[in-house]
């Protein structure tokens, strides 16, 4: 395969703004020469997260995309070749590939896949999206039956299934989604409690209106204004599972921050937590038999957005840190 062109998108320029197409270029690249312990790699799907913009800004639990480098990011892929022991031609993995066509990556870096269809649910339900949204509400936000929980981003790829888990669990379910098509979705077709269109401007108030009782468990996916609305209502030992910070990616974050803290974490005696999905990946086979026992059984409805062709990579993010999306966007190679 050495002759083929492999075709890369490579992040040209980091933005001091707003994400925009002319941060990013397609390039023909050389086919990838895997190196002993790695594997060749056929890309057939690249994962599309709010976490691509945030390492752009810098280092966070992985190095800095940098400029003038292929664009980093989760896929799913097939081997070609491989040069390491335990991977042969037509296993399926998951790692950062990037956004290309076809990649050399070490075996260490990859996780074998089971086959199944549709295969774009590895990178849904039973991928990071789904595992995130597992072990973020459960080990962390820790819901019991009867209590409110409310999620952010909630008709995002993750909130999404927090809020479906959390109803699972005997939960009131408040899902706040920019919107009112996507407020809808969440109460008629996922079946959450009630919703909040943070589009609307009143937040605090709609909120309140909503959790009438107060918020037991926030899972919270995009910081700034809304958590800062959150915490007023947060109940006496409530958990906030800190996942992501959305509002701050992508161009100025809000002026002043979530007010509040530390005095209203303090008074309340909430607990906050920031997570990683990695640092549970030891007990994802117990998660996973979950997610698939509750899609089966279709507990847990999946929503997938996917777009094909690489050269729309860019845009595909771009659109999803504008709030485009409902469930887990993807692109298919």
């Amino acid at each position: 395969m050495s002759g083929q062109i492999n075709h890369q998108i490579l992040l040209v320029e980091k933005p001091s703004g707003k994400l925009g197409p002319e941060h990013f270029k397609m390039v023909e690249g050389a086919m990838p020469e895997p190196k002993d312990g790695e594997a060749l790699l056929r890309v057939r799907y690249i994962s599309l997260d709010a976490a691509n913009r945030a390492w752009m800004h810098g280092a966070t639990y992985r190095s800095a995309v940098e400029a003038n480098s292929v664009m980093a990011g989760g896929g799913i892929a097939e081997v070609v070749s491989s040069k390491a022991p335990g991977l042969a031609a037509g296993d399926i993995v998951f790692g950062d590939t990037g956004w290309q066509e076809f990649a050399a990556v070490a075996a260490k870096h990859l996780t074998k896949m089971p086959k199944l269809e549709p295969m774009t649910h590895l990178l849904s339900v039973f991928g990071i999206a789904g595992l995130t949204a597992y072990f973020g509400l459960l080990e962390v936000g820790k819901p019991r039956e009867g209590e409110t929980v409310v999620v952010s981003a909630a008709a995002g790829s993750v909130g999404s299934i927090v809020g479906q888990i959390a109803k699972i669990k005997g939960c009131r379910v408040i899902g706040i989604a920019g919107g009112a098509d996507k407020c809808h979705w969440l109460t008629s077709e996922l079946g959450f409690d009630a919703a909040v269109d943070y589009k609307d401007g009143a937040v605090f108030k709609a909120l309140r209106a909503a959790a009438s009782k107060g918020i037991d468990v926030y899972f919270d996916n995009v910081g700034g204004d809304i958590l800062e609305a959150c915490l007023p209502q947060m109940n006496n030992y409530g958990r906030i599972a800190c996942c992501g910070a959305i509002s701050q990616y992508d161009g100025a974050p809000s002026a002043h921050g979530p007010r509040g803290v530390p005095g209203l974490i303090v008074v309340k005696r909430l607990v906050v937590q920031g997570f990683i999905v990695m640092d549970y990946m030891k007990e994802s086979q117990r998660a996973l038999a979950e997610l698939q026992a509750w899609v089966k059984s279709g507990k847990l409805k999946v929503q997938e957005d996917i777009i094909d062709g690489l050269q729309n990579t860019p845009k595909a993010l771009i659109g999803l840190l504008a709030g485009e999306n409902r469930g887990k966007r993807m692109v298919k190679l």
